[in-house]
């Protein structure tokens, strides 16, 4: 509207003036704004200190008026004032910006909406006793266009995505989740230290494994190295520090009369790694301390100058921070409508809404229709809360054609103030299947009632109800309340996204019902209009019933006329639901009857601290227990839900388990408070800790409702904290905004307020991985264009490949995306090859490092054409498998080789050196039929270990490694187990590559199936193990003896390891794409049964394959002469 036509409707400014004061007195607040003359180009907020020169006005108005009221009354009083040049430009938030000070920060009243008593701002009292607060009016100034677009580039460039092209209205969700995040952004690096940001060690907190602890008792050979001046040799013990060690290398350069800055502090770098020994720990807690102990390797380290590691410096020109409250609004007994003239209403409060939802259907239109068209269709309107659907009702079926008209009201049966926050309004065109005369029953019941439990999601393999009628076309969702706490109203006209067929690629898991994405393909979707009642205000959700509750404010005692001056401080989480931390005495007053109405019976009914202790100590019996509990309460039910709320606030985070946190990530709960006391027990994980579920809670991202998310913030600041974190967080990050478009926008939003914080070196890195991706990508694709469909590759195919690879843009240098530890230099061209396998990955070698000891060439596999995310989910399952086992000083030897996804169907694999697969082993002695020879792998070992002693440890490797594979590929289901994916090192380590198959998803030939066995112990591995023919063997009772131990282990964190898996549903892989995968692991670790039981059962499992040995064994004779893979 025209802000000259809206002011026009006021009249005079005494009018206006009168109607915002009158009837509200008790409640007003002041403000003193400070007019601010535009300032040079380039000058931030910090250039405007409040004692500049300039006009001023004061205003007062009633508290629950919104930001633009605010505005109006600045804008009447400038023009009243003559002191401002264009009192109508105050009203535009594009050409002037509220400001206030908070610390050393500036803060911006952003969202027009927002009402003013919820303003994080510090308040102070007058001399009438009235709440005021100083305001600046700031007008917006142009930044230097070209550095903002440079920036822009780059950002662009790493995200995989330009979001500028998606930005448009200043308070959608995208513009208003970037300004936000500018707050724990601007937090976290105020917090940050930079040198421990550079050099963060990477480091453990297991015990020494048992075979390790001889070693421990003795001295650990250091080499020292300071740039070409000295290198120095000395032993010590495993309990030094890097500190002492510097202390060392001081003494020794001091003794040696040799010069160094003195005045530069010193940090001990892995020799040829990007590693670093720093902090307190001793040298036992490092990872490459326990890696060298383990390969009986010297430890070299650099001493190197702090001053000469890489800049650190955030450069990026960060956003205004905004409002803390932006997208919270105040009390539903501030907004409620009873006893209020119409001049006081300035939004509505959705608990007012006593009348149900109801959307009017107007139609659908697509510009191209699909190949195989239904013969009718009809449309269904859900409420979507998480992945549950509370109500639905469906339209009159119609004939499909490109334009379908229905203009027909759907009547839900919900009541709007019943609506939580997070809520969505989905839509679906199906197929009827039928005649178009067929009847299409209307569903208003809800299908989760209050003493019903949710059904199972079916996800991607319930084909049943995508047969015939029924079948889902197209999809796409609305949020009921917005990302500002809005209630939707008008019409609409929503770009739908194509339902694809099973034989197509697989949806990203309930994307169908957790996303809120359009299809940004307009020109070619199907796009759906369809109309919502519409208010004569704003309806908006408050933040709480009354002004006491949730809010620590002095304007939340308004109505009390009695409040302390102080200021609260910035809660730097988003927009909190309603109730979200009621106070312990907190009572509720019915809007019906206006009695007082204890928040709760027992027991809240008394909450002295003594009772609210033991309240909390008993809580803690059953917290195990939560994720059951809330699964089957009524979100629906507004007291049900306030009763949680109080007792979620009431409850210590630090108490949960980690694996009852996760659970409550999962897409079966969409309230914002129980998933914010799930973040509230992360941040106490180490750095270690969340490296391992970071896989997970990067995915569950996609179950957060809106951008902005107490989990998206939480992310954000683990990786500006930690470089390690922040590595892997923007290629999991990353590799989302390239393969799913469903969340691409969210991820994308993330992934830039993560990139506008890391600073300049992580930016220049993350430009040399993602460069050397892209050119890697660009040969591989070109190969496999080469050399379609072969498996026998001709001898042309590895010099075309070093050809391609000599002109492509490679930098010269660039970190490993799988592990940012190591450096990859310039290509060895004569060292790569193509692999001969369908999707032709490349055998890619690089230079190291320069380093003072003789170091192995950089090697990696890079992938085009498959999906590596399953991959990663199996070795990073097998990570925390050996951290359970190592808890128990159990070192099973496992290999959790590096392996990452870089994009849509494109990745990277480590090649493991010194290794060979057990197929090229039979090979080198007989061939063939070598598949049936029982001593060829002893034998290949022996060879490799000829000192008995030597030999003697091999096989105690073998014997641990090949146990602890055991037990993980039977607990994991990991089929197409052929001797090509399973490998043995020069030491005896066995480990296991390539996991396509898994949880019980086993591949076929001829219809039969391959395997047989439920893990693979051939009878080549038990002659190893001295186990010939059934005969008694020493190292084959300790093989069952490990097995056992290793699996009762697992059994013990099998709720961890189901909730890992659970978690990853919402990333698609094809065979984890339903629930009911999950029973799976649930049968593998014997949940049911006893400890006794669960023994004996795995004790089972090993005779069995030892039964049925010779199974494999044809099973590999057949791979290595038919050359299945």
């Amino acid at each position: 509207m025209d802000p000259a036509l809206l002011m026009s409707q006021f009249g005079s400014p005494d009018h206006l003036s009168e109607m915002l004061t009158q009837s509200c007195s008790e409640n007003n607040l002041k403000f003193i704004c400070d007019f601010k003359s535009v300032p040079p180009l380039g000058s931030g907020d910090e250039d405007y200190n409040v004692n500049m020169d300039c006009e001023s006005v004061s205003v007062i108005l009633p508290a629950q008026c919104s930001v633009y009221q605010l505005r109006l009354r600045i804008s009447m009083q400038a023009h009243v004032q003559n002191c401002h040049p264009d009192p109508l430009t105050i009203l535009d938030p594009e050409k002037y910006s509220l400001l206030y000070a908070r610390g050393e920060d500036w803060y911006e009243a952003y969202d027009d909406c927002q009402v003013i008593r919820t303003l994080d701002i510090p308040w102070s009292f007058d001399d009438t006793g009235r709440l005021s607060a100083h305001i600046v009016l700031k007008p917006l100034v142009a930044v230097d266009s070209e550095e903002k677009k440079k920036e822009q580039q780059c950002l662009t460039y790493l995200i995989g995505h330009n979001l500028e092209k998606d930005a448009s209205d200043r308070l959608g969700e995208l513009t208003f989740t970037r300004r936000k995040l500018a707050s724990p952004r601007r937090q976290e690096l105020r917090n940050r230290d930079d040198k421990l940001y550079a050099t963060e060690p990477w480091v453990t907190y297991a015990p020494i494994p048992n075979d390790l602890q001889d070693q421990i008792n003795r001295k650990l050979p250091v080499t020292l190295h300071h740039m070409s001046k000295i290198s120095f040799s000395i032993q010590v013990d495993f309990s030094t520090t890097p500190n002492l060690l510097l202390k060392v290398f001081r003494r020794v350069m001091a003794d040696q009369g040799l010069d160094y800055d003195t005045s530069d502090d010193l940090v001990l770098k892995v020799s040829g790694r990007e590693e670093f020994l720093s902090g307190d720990y001793i040298l036992s807690d490092f990872l490459w301390v326990r890696q060298c102990l383990k390969t009986n390797e010297d430890l070299h380290l650099s001493v190197v100058p702090i001053s000469q590691l890489v800049d650190e410096t955030v450069k990026f020109v960060d956003w205004p921070l905004v409002d803390g409250s932006s997208g919270q609004f105040s009390s539903h007994d501030d907004l409620r409508l009873e006893g209020k003239d119409l001049d006081d209403i300035f939004m509505i409060s959705l608990w007012d809404c006593n009348r149900k939802l109801r959307v009017k259907l107007l139609g659908f239109d697509i510009p191209k229709l699909p190949n195989k068209c239904p013969q009718s269709v009809y449309v269904k309107a859900s409420i979507l809360y998480g992945n549950k659907v509370l109500s639905s009702v469906s339209s009159a079926p119609k004939a499909f054609a490109d334009e379908v008209l229905w203009n027909e009201w759907l009547d839900f049966d919900v009541l709007l103030m019943d609506l939580p926050r997070g809520a969505k309004l989905g839509f679906t065109i199906n197929a009827c299947g039928g005649d178009i005369s067929s009847p299409v029953t209307k569903d208003t019941k809800p299908s989760i009632t209050k003493d019903s439990k949710p059904p199972l999601p079916s996800g991607n393999k319930a084909p049943e109800a995508q047969k015939g009628k029924g079948k889902v076309l197209y999809f796409v969702n609305l949020l009921l309340i917005d990302h500002r706490s809005i209630l939707s109203q008008g019409p609409y006209t929503l770009h739908m996204w194509s339902y694809p067929d099973l034989e197509e690629e697989a949806i990203t898991y309930q994307a169908d019902k957790l996303s809120t994405a359009t299809n940004p393909d307009i020109a070619e979707s199907m796009a759906i209009s369809f109309f919502l009642d519409r208010y004569s205000f704003p309806v908006v959700l408050p933040n709480s019933f009354s002004p006491s509750e949730g809010s620590d404010s002095p304007t939340s005692t308004l109505t009390r006329r009695k409040s302390s001056a102080s200021s609260y401080t910035l809660s730097s989480s988003p927009s909190s639901p309603p109730s979200t931390n009621p106070s312990a005495d907190s009572l509720h007053v019915s809007p019906l009857t206006g009695n007082v109405i204890l928040r709760s019976p027992s027991p809240v009914t008394n909450t002295s601290k003594a009772r609210l202790k033991r309240f909390r100590e008993e809580s803690i019996q059953y917290a195990s227990n939560l994720p059951h509990y809330l699964r089957n309460l009524d979100w629906m039910d507004r007291r049900v839900v306030e009763d949680v709320h109080w007792l979620l606030g009431n409850w210590d985070p630090g108490e949960l388990d980690i694996t009852v946190a996760l659970e409550l990530l999962s897409m079966d709960f969409a309230d914002v408070t129980v998933r914010r006391i799930a973040v509230q027990r992360l941040e106490s994980l180490s750095n270690d800790d969340v490296l391992k579920y970071l896989l997970q809670l990067v995915q569950t991202l996609k179950v957060e409702p809106y951008h902005d998310s107490f989990l998206a913030r939480y992310l954000i600041q683990r990786a500006l904290r930690s470089k390690r974190i922040g590595h892997f967080f923007f290629w999991y990050v990353r590799s989302e905004v390239a393969g799913c478009p469903y969340f691409r926008q969210r991820m994308a939003v993330i992934l830039e307020a993560y990139l506008l914080g890391c600073g300049q070196a992580m930016l220049d890195s993350f430009t040399q991985q993602v460069q050397a991706v892209e050119a890697l990508q660009e040969v591989a694709v070109l190969i496999k264009k080469l050399y379609p469909d072969k498996t026998d590759l001709s001898h042309t195919a590895t010099l075309r490949l070093q050809e391609l690879l000599r002109s492509c843009n490679l930098p010269n240098e660039f970190l490993l995306p799988f592990d940012p530890r190591i450096k990859a230099g310039v290509i060895l061209l004569d060292k790569c090859k193509v692999m001969a396998s369908k999707k032709k990955p490349l055998w890619l070698e690089f230079s190291p490092m320069p380093s003072p000891t003789s170091a192995t060439p950089v090697g990696i596999i890079f992938k085009e054409g498959d999906d590596l995310r399953q991959d990663m989910l199996v070795i990073q399952t097998l990570v925390v498998m050996d951290s359970i086992w190592q808890e128990k000083s159990l070192d099973l030897n496992l290999v959790p080789y590096g392996c990452i996804s870089t994009g849509h169907n494109i990745g990277m694999i480590e090649i493991v050196r010194d290794a060979a697969t057990i197929a090229a082993v039979q090979r080198n002695h007989g061939g063939t039929t070598s598949a049936f020879r029982n001593d060829a792998l002893f034998e290949w070992l022996k060879s490799k270990c000829p000192l008995q002693e030597i030999h003697y440890k091999t096989v105690e490797r073998f014997v641990k490694s090949c146990a602890g594979y055991c037990v993980a590929t039977y607990v994991l289901g990991i089929g197409d187990r052929h001797n090509d994916n399973i490998m043995i090192t020069d030491q005896g380590n066995l480990f296991h590559i390539d996991f396509g198959h898994i949880l019980g998803n086993t591949k076929h030939f001829l219809g039969m199936n391959r395997e047989r066995v439920p893990f693979v112990l051939t009878p080549d591995f038990l002659y190893v193990m001295g186990r010939v023919k059934g005969r008694k063997s020493l190292y084959f009772q300790r093989f069952r003896d490990t097995c056992t131990q290793a699996y009762l282990s697992l059994r013990s964190h099998s709720r961890l390891l189901v909730t890992l898996f659970s978690l990853m549903l919402l990333t698609g892989i094809p065979e984890l794409s339903a629930a009911e995968d999950m029973r799976y692991l649930r049968e593998a670790l014997q949940e049911e049964q006893g400890e006794a039981e669960a023994k004996e059962h795995f004790l089972q499992q090993i005779a069995e394959c030892e039964h049925l040995g010779w199974t494999v064994q044809a099973n590999w004779w057949i791979h290595m002469v038919a050359g299945i893979k």
